[in-house]
């Protein structure tokens, strides 16, 4: 049991759980789906996601039984290209006509989306409070540097839904595979999968260092993709580019689940911390993440048997030399935030990546 737990709600037919977020924002709330379905069996657990959230959970097994998409809005999630407008007031008079009995916020801080909460209608709202926002029936300060698995297993608890698990899980549909089965045919020899890209560039592992790990494990007798999204394509095209010998680009190539399978299927995962490090952890594969050590604490998978995360402890900004940790700590010195987004784990050495990456792929399967 994480934490203490308050009281269950009863009589609850219907559950709201905003998460409306990227993909390993995702990924770290699973366990408390999970937890909430154990709760609340008899309960329908209505996701409150972005159009990406639909699409993967359109026949998917798993705690959530339906997705309505969330209309973009501050705090909330961004515009995806092409979609049209849609009302924030419409969708909440929809909200509040199905009448939730609990209502989750499991999204941050609150500032934005504990209005959207409140706004829902539902009999008990739960989830995180940041000093800026405003407080929901049951909710706890939000912390920055907390794993966010446990987080938002906390958040669970207040409505009386304990932990289950720790672990996220994703499951891998007969679907995924047949897709990742046309696009990569079939392996003929262990597959290995890089991800060098990252939303956040400071989160960037040097492309020509991916290159360096993909030659050592293609000499090693492994086939090797380098997985990106359209966004990515630049990086990814540098990772070919620099290794030098035969590897495959899947850029686009893959639906998020044909890429969840691909990854399923592959002997080990090398990525930078991002959400494909995370999904491929959830749907059973190996992994080697190359982490800032900040973000570790809050997102590092927390067992080494088949994960080796690899630090890096820079602290200091690599262009102007600021000290980016006391924006969490205003009360001690230093210089706080800066604008500079350049990689903060340029110090993490080729050997270190492919030595655990050659320790798992002896160990691990």
């Amino acid at each position: 049991m994480l934490g203490p737990v308050s009281g269950r709600v009863p009589d609850v037919e219907r559950i709201a759980v905003l998460r409306a977020n990227a993909l390993g924002d995702f990924i770290f709330v699973l366990p408390t789906l999970d937890a909430l379905r154990a709760a609340y069996p008899e309960a329908e657990l209505v996701l409150l996601g972005a159009p990406w959230h639909a699409k993967l959970f359109g026949d998917r097994p798993g705690p959530v039984d339906r997705v309505l998409v969330v209309p973009p809005a501050p705090g909330i999630r961004g515009r995806d290209p092409g979609e049209p407008e849609s009302s924030m007031d419409d969708f909440l008079a929809a909200a509040r006509a199905e009448r939730f009995d609990l209502a989750l916020q499991v999204h941050g801080g609150g500032a934005n989306s504990n209005p959207f909460v409140s706004g829902l209608g539902a009999r008990v709202t739960a989830g995180l409070r940041a000093e800026d926002a405003p407080p929901l029936d049951r909710w706890l300060r939000y912390v920055y540097y907390q794993h966010e698995v446990i987080r938002y297993l906390e958040v669970a608890a207040l409505v009386g839904a304990p932990a289950t698990t720790v672990l996220p899980t994703l499951a891998v549909t007969d679907t995924d595979r047949l897709e990742a089965r046309a696009v990569l045919g079939a392996p003929s020899r262990p597959r290995v999968a890089l991800h060098p890209g990252a939303t956040d560039t400071r989160r960037r592992w040097p492309a020509e260092r991916f290159a360096e790990v993909a030659r050592e494990l293609v000499a090693d007798g492994y086939e090797v993709l380098v997985t990106g999204t359209p966004a990515e394509q630049e990086v990814v095209d540098r990772v070919v580019a620099a290794a030098g010998v035969p590897v495959r680009p899947q850029v686009g190539t893959l639906s998020l689940g044909a890429l969840a399978a691909c990854y399923a299927d592959c002997a080990l995962v090398v990525s930078n911390d991002t959400g494909p490090l995370h999904l491929a952890a959830a749907v059973g594969a190996p992994t080697v993440g190359v982490f800032w050590v900040g973000n570790l604490i809050n997102v590092g998978h927390p067992l080494r048997g088949r994960h080796r995360p690899i630090m890096s402890w820079r602290v200091h900004c690599p262009v102007c030399g600021v000290d980016c940790t006391p924006g969490v700590y205003p009360a001690r010195p230093g210089d706080g935030d800066c604008p500079h987004r350049d990689s903060f784990v340029t110090d993490v050495p080729t050997v270190e990546v492919v030595e655990a990456a050659r320790e798992l792929l002896t160990t691990a399967g």
